[in-house]
């Protein structure tokens, strides 16, 4: 299938042929997701740095030959990818670390990082030959898959949480998907999903199944190193929910080292809320597997007790010498405005924890005073509007006079 050479198990190693349309290892069951990879001698040859540089394509679709999709007429036409890298240099002064950069992927098409993912799942489904494509979120992967099927002529079916944010709903709606509200949980939510898209044969869009997505997402690592002139960052923080994100910007990473665009790797770094942070107990305890819990976090989109990618996260920190930390609810309402304020870059909460943990690392001793930081915001702040006024005071009401407002200002 497409441009990818072999699928392999993240936890047995087992290979896969990749036409065999295997999605997680017969012998792990669910846990057992899927490394995607490729002919990198040959993807060496289609991507040198030269030739990047030439290419006025600013999306991911620049980086095609890292990609398993092979049929360009089925790319959707909306742009993704190629978010803006913001150099902050009153972050770096303000935290005593060497330099400071915000990737900012609310920039793409629904305000998302995610629509590095449903291009790619929309471009595969059509490829496939099918016209439903379906996935359980907690938001932010749903409004992009509803948008980016829209745009590519495919039907979306949606499972998300009953407590799933207005906004991100009402844009399902807006785009046209079949919208299921699930009385449950986030775990209980993909539950249903999957035994659905299994029972009607709708091509899968859950991340921490479907392994190629992952390969969309990694664009975003592949992006943040050519903006930086191919010197990688010391360290790259995210936020992290079902553990798809923190593994997609490792194996951007590692693929660019496959193919010598790069000579080391950045320690993956992954921020969770403490009310929803199974993978940072993992990491923290020396865990082999993760422990599901409950979840509960102002930041709806990582509020994940049960991260179904754990394998990758896990072996994305692990192996890039990374660490995790956790932040408060209190502390990522107040990023939210820090971000905004300094920056200018408005994110929703789940965006903004990854700054929130850079804050506390910072504060912590734990980053060096040379480090080079990359920090992903992964959603726009407009995406939750509720969460935001919770970190703000209200306006000051003025009646139409000068009076009023003289007297208002006193």
């Amino acid at each position: 299938m497409g441009k990818a050479t072999e699928l392999k198990c993240s936890l047995c190693g087992k290979i896969y042929d990749p036409d065999s349309n295997v999605m997680t290892c017969d012998d792990c069951g669910i846990d057992g997701t899927m490394h995607v990879l490729y002919d990198y001698e040959e993807v060496k040859k289609q991507l040198p740095m030269e030739s990047l540089a030439a290419d006025p394509d600013r999306s991911l679709w620049r980086y095609l030959p890292l990609l398993p999709v092979s049929d360009m007429a089925a790319i959707p036409s909306l742009q993704v990818g190629w978010t803006p890298l913001y150099d902050s240099p009153s972050l770096a002064d303000r935290y005593e670390v060497g330099r400071v950069t915000i990737k900012d992927d609310g920039r793409n098409p629904t305000a998302s990082y995610k629509d590095r993912a449903s291009a790619v799942a929309v471009a595969m489904a059509k490829e496939l030959g099918r016209d439903v494509v379906a996935c359980a979120s907690t938001g932010n992967a749903a409004s992009s898959l509803a948008g980016f099927a829209a745009v590519g002529g495919l039907s979306s079916v949606i499972f998300v949480p009953e407590s799933a944010p207005e906004a991100k709903v009402t844009q399902l709606l807006v785009y046209g998907a079949q919208v299921y509200l699930v009385k449950g949980d986030y775990e209980q939510t993909v539950n249903l999903a999957i035994e659905a898209i299994e029972a009607n044969g709708w091509y899968n869009r859950n991340c921490a199944i479907n392994p190629y997505l992952v390969e969309g997402k990694k664009t975003c690592a592949i992006e943040i190193a050519e903006q930086l002139g191919w010197q990688v960052p010391d360290r790259v923080i995210t936020s992290v929910g079902d553990g798809c994100i923190i593994s997609s910007l490792y194996k951007g990473f590692w693929d660019l080292l496959q193919i010598g665009l790069i000579d080391r790797m950045p320690k993956i770094t992954g921020v969770q809320a403490e009310g929803a942070c199974p993978i940072h107990r993992a990491i923290e305890s020396g865990a082999k597997r993760v422990t599901f819990q409950p979840a509960d976090t102002v930041a709806d989109s990582i509020s994940v007790g049960a991260p179904r990618n754990w394998a990758k996260a896990l072996n994305a920190v692990r192996s890039s010498d990374g660490t995790t930390v956790t932040v408060s609810d209190r502390e990522i309402l107040e990023a939210m405005t820090e971000l905004a304020r300094t920056t200018g870059v408005f994110a929703e909460p789940a965006g903004v924890t990854a700054f929130a943990g850079f804050k506390r690392m910072a504060q912590d001793g734990l980053l060096d005073r040379q480090e080079t930081v990359a920090i992903v915001v992964t959603g726009n702040g407009l995406k939750d509007i509720v969460s935001a006024k919770k970190a703000v005071g209200l306006p000051t009401v003025v009646e139409p006079n000068i009076d009023s407002f003289r007297a208002v200002r006193a």
